[in-house]
């Protein structure tokens, strides 16, 4: 049986200020065992591996985005942050490209040694096509809560002098990701993604392909048009200060929030 799966469910964002706004809509994300996305290129006919398909993953998506080996990226910041663990299961959930477009605002690898959680990387992008990777140790725990700073621009109606509280269980039969982002006066947004696990295989993506035909259009779309909406509402816009590519963190829980 294979470690990479489907996951059928939903993501919400509610907004408690300076405006309420709330969104929610379904979705399906893969959970890719980075050992065997060779192998599932190979087996199922309308997923590929770095060329298009219905439905396809690319490297150069994720990481440092030069379309090398994931694995090798994420073990190199493992030992670049001097997390020291004989890390043997990388599993990354993400959006699937399809006919050829995605967009993650969020996706997250999952680190494992012997099947104990040992670290996880929260990779965020921005519509400007920038990304910021949040590195956190994990103590083998199956229930996670981590915070940090932001450091990243993401939504032109927040600012920057906030943190992050993470929520997260190890994928099993359920997937459960929240985040609440808050500032000294309190909640300003919490998102929660929730999923059922699914086979990764030929019969779940073709159900899948007619649920959600243009799901990663639908992903974007919805971004600005929430966006709009906020602005209706009297959000003000803050533009981002600088330019990056990709930057990345590591957020040691003992550091003072």
């Amino acid at each position: 049986m294979m470690n990479s799966c489907i996951y059928n469910g939903t993501v919400s964002h509610t907004r408690f200020k300076p405006v309420k706004h709330h969104l929610k809509y379904k979705t399906f994300s893969l959970l890719i065992d980075l050992d065997e996305v060779e192998k599932l290129d190979k087996t199922i006919p309308i997923f590929s591996l770095n060329r298009f398909n219905i439905f396809s993953f690319y490297s150069k998506d994720h990481g440092e985005r030069d379309g090398k080996s994931l694995k090798n990226w994420v073990i190199e910041n493992l030992k670049k942050f001097k997390i020291q663990h004989n890390i043997n299961k990388i599993q990354l959930l993400c959006y699937p490209r399809i006919f050829g477009y995605v967009f993650n605002p969020l996706s997250i690898f999952y680190c494992y040694e012997n099947n104990l959680l040992k670290a996880i990387f929260y990779e965020v992008k921005n519509t400007f096509n920038e990304q910021h990777t949040y590195i956190f140790k994990v103590d083998g725990k199956e229930n996670i809560q981590q915070k940090c700073k932001k450091k990243f621009y993401v939504s032109p109606f927040m600012n920057m002098e906030t943190y992050y509280n993470f929520k997260l269980s190890s994928p099993n039969n359920k997937l459960f990701v929240s985040i609440k982002q808050s500032d000294k006066e309190g909640d300003l947004l919490t998102a929660v993604q929730t999923g059922e696990r699914k086979e990764f295989n030929f019969k779940q993506f073709v159900i899948n392909f007619f649920k959600y035909p243009f799901m990663t259009v639908k992903i974007i779309s919805a971004i600005h048009f929430e966006a709009l909406l906020l602005w209706k509402k009297g959000a003000i816009y803050r533009k981002r200060n600088k330019k990056i590519k990709n930057n990345l963190s590591y957020e040691n829980i003992d550091d003072p929030i």
